[in-house]
């Protein structure tokens, strides 16, 4: 049994394959793979493109999905071991995850950090004791990565560039009037540099580098392709010539937790928003954001709306990705 809770823990060709698959589904959606099959989608924050790719995802594929939110239309779960349960928790997850084992054939499960304290939401505590004490396959559909926004943004460049090897991607930080979770950004450095583009790293300054550990395995996978992983803090050298520029916005590590410490930093920093000047500088880039997005805040109408926008591409094949990926836990 092999749970989907990051790209880390798949090789590229594996990866690879799953995306292939994804193309067939494309051109037809409709087939029994998951006949007879249940799966337990737990949403432990909103949702508009993951709960109804994968919803529409498991009935296009023959099977059941039940959706279920902790603390609203299902008890307050407990996730710490040993823990004396006399605050707001129901039940712990050891008996939520054996329940829903007994009941489903796939559990997923999206839960965002709580914003207080990085070293202990690094951690991803939420996710493994899921993993841990369930008896079937767990997919992540968002904690502080987002393995399935990786394989949909691939299969988008895939589509759109064909080879990816040796293109140049700049992931670049944007403004957000919030804090935002890095998940999406630590994915697309690792998923970027494990397909073997040069990929550069654009954010205001060393506060809004990402977790060493993502920095370290992006590294890792540059190496091992030969291409190059950089880090810079200028925006014009940083989207020279670049093939694909990818946008997101995320806390700053060092004050996560502390906003009111942030905002004053971060508001300095609305000028990194993506505009037509700064795409004009690349190489006829594509533009992608994972969604949603806060026009002319984060991309202006401009970049959202021109021909090299792939942004609703990518949001179509989390669909397409996420029924090849459940087809992979169940069926090989």
């Amino acid at each position: 049994m092999r749970h989907f809770l990051t790209t880390e823990h798949w090789s590229q060709s594996d990866l690879q394959d799953m995306i292939d698959f994804a193309k067939v589904l494309k051109k037809d959606k409709f087939q029994p793979l998951l006949k007879n099959k249940s799966v337990a989608l737990l949403f432990f924050n909103p949702s508009l493109r993951t709960r109804t790719s994968f919803e529409l995802g498991v009935h296009q594929l023959g099977g059941q999905a039940v959706v279920l939110q902790p603390g609203k239309d299902a008890w307050p779960i407990e996730f710490e071991l040993g823990s004396i349960m006399d605050g707001e928790a129901e039940e712990h997850i050891k008996e939520v995850a054996a329940v829903l084992s007994a009941y489903c054939d796939i559990i997923a499960v999206r839960a965002f950090p709580k914003f207080q304290n990085w070293k202990d939401d690094r951690q991803d505590r939420l996710l493994k004791s899921l993993a841990q004490f369930s008896t079937v396959p767990v997919v992540n559909m968002e904690t502080i990565t987002h393995p399935c926004q990786e394989l949909a943004h691939i299969m988008a460049l895939q589509e759109s560039l064909g080879d990816l090897k040796g293109k140049k991607y700049l992931l670049t930080w944007t403004y957000h009037p919030k804090p935002l979770n890095t998940a999406v950004a630590n994915s697309s450095l690792m998923i970027a540099t494990k397909f073997g583009m040069d990929v550069t790293l654009l954010c205001p300054n060393e506060d809004y580098l990402l977790d060493e550990h993502y920095m370290a395995l992006g590294q890792t996978y540059s190496s091992q392709h030969g291409n190059q992983l950089t880090v810079s803090h200028d925006i014009d050298s940083a989207y020279d010539g670049a093939d694909v520029v990818y946008a997101k916005s995320w806390g700053a590590l060092p004050f996560f937790g502390r906003w009111e410490k942030e905002k004053p930093i971060r508001d300095q920093y609305k000028h990194f928003m993506v505009d037509e000047a700064k795409m004009a500088k690349t190489d006829n880039a594509l533009f992608s954001h994972c969604l949603p997005l806060r026009r002319n805040i984060k991309a202006t109408d401009g970049v959202v709306d021109s021909n090299n926008c792939i942004a609703i591409l990518e949001a179509e094949n989390r669909l397409h990705v996420q029924k090849s990926m459940m087809n992979t836990l169940i069926n090989t």
